[in-house]
């Protein structure tokens, strides 16, 4: 297995990441769909690429299981998939229309959507499942990868889970962190060069903070994939994988939370928390829960804020939100352009 970030695997994935060539490296992969004559078409829908004429269509999967999202909705936190309508509708540029539908693949229910049917559809694989053994579901994702590649050069990108599955089913490995779980900040994360130079991190700080939560870590990069950014607990904290035909922005942390639902997500995990030392006891736990959700009330609170070593990294949503935003500006909104200058 090769390292995706070997001297000159790394610069020619760089040199594919500049904003223009991937617009045109779309255009190109889907030339096959536009007719003779018509290459000044991706020229005229970019320009008009804002319109809202006609609406992104999302399609969000939500990972978790109908257990999974019972005990959140039980905790007060809003379920995977309400996050990421939530997160879409707040970075869309204004006048774009976002229509998303969710699905839950972990539903003993669950069947495959006709993604032939979907104009337009990014992919959004969201917060991990509520599993303790994440090996068949990583096996399932390269299972998945025929499937999947049939929806050549749809936008994908997504949180968590995302990063993870989106590594496998390229061809790359997960495995438990060592270090055992992230939970709440992940701190000090810090761009890689090629991180500082990639568009999803457009106007983000070199080193920043970010909501967390989760077990496992990417271990090794499958060809086509890149490392962004990371820290010392996680050594991959964002990815670009470049897989066939289309390209998977994950970041191993959750741009989608914010005071509140980190609150309620470590309501929901205090007697786990306890248990892994993250609290001397429940008491702790509800005395960090009542926290958040005062600064999330008043985020002019200092003294917490102070006191739990937070700043605008993460509770400024503007910048919580930049790798989203610069996902739909420089991968969804040129692919739908590029889809809507073919008909």
């Amino acid at each position: 297995m090769k390292w995706a970030t070997s001297t000159g695997h790394r610069t020619r994935i760089w040199e594919h990441e500049q904003t223009q060539i991937r617009v045109l490296m779309h255009a190109v992969a889907l030339r096959s769909l536009r007719p003779k004559g018509a290459a000044t078409a991706v020229t005229r829908a970019l320009s008009s690429s804002t319109s809202p004429a006609s609406a992104l269509k999302v399609l969000i999967i939500d990972g978790y299981s109908p257990d999974g999202r019972a005990d959140l909705e039980a905790g007060g936190a809003s379920t995977a998939g309400k996050l990421y309508i939530d997160l879409l509708a707040k970075s869309a540029p204004t006048g774009v229309e976002v229509a998303s539908d969710v699905v839950y693949p972990a539903d003993s229910d669950f069947t495959a959507p006709d993604l032939s049917k979907v104009v337009i559809a990014w992919l959004f694989w969201s917060i991990a499942t509520n599993v303790t053994n994440w090996r068949p579901h990583l096996a399932c994702a390269r299972e998945s990868d025929g499937h999947i590649g049939v929806c050549t050069c749809i936008p994908q990108y997504g949180s968590c889970w995302a990063a993870q599955i989106a590594v496998a089913a390229a061809g790359g490995y997960c495995g438990g962190n060592p270090r055992g779980r992230e939970m709440g900040l992940a701190r000090k994360i810090a761009l890689s060069p090629e991180g500082r130079a990639h568009p999803m991190f457009e106007g983000k700080p070199s080193v920043f903070d970010a909501f967390t939560s989760h077990n496992d870590e990417i271990t090794h990069l499958p060809p086509g994939g890149l490392s962004l950014c990371g820290n010392d607990f996680t050594s991959v904290q964002a990815v670009a994988v470049r897989h066939k035909k289309g390209d998977f922005w994950a970041v191993q942390y959750h741009p989608e939370y914010d005071l509140h639902e980190l609150a309620r997500l470590t309501y929901c995990r205090r007697a786990k928390l306890v248990g892994l030392g993250f609290f001397a006891d429940m008491k702790s736990a509800d005395e960090y829960v009542d926290d958040l959700e005062n600064l999330h009330i008043d985020p002019s609170r200092y003294d917490i804020a102070w006191r739990l070593g937070l700043d605008a990294d993460v509770m400024d949503e503007n910048i919580r939100h930049c790798e989203t935003r610069n996902f739909l500006k420089y991968l969804a909104l040129p692919y739908k352009a590029v889809v809507e200058g073919n008909k």
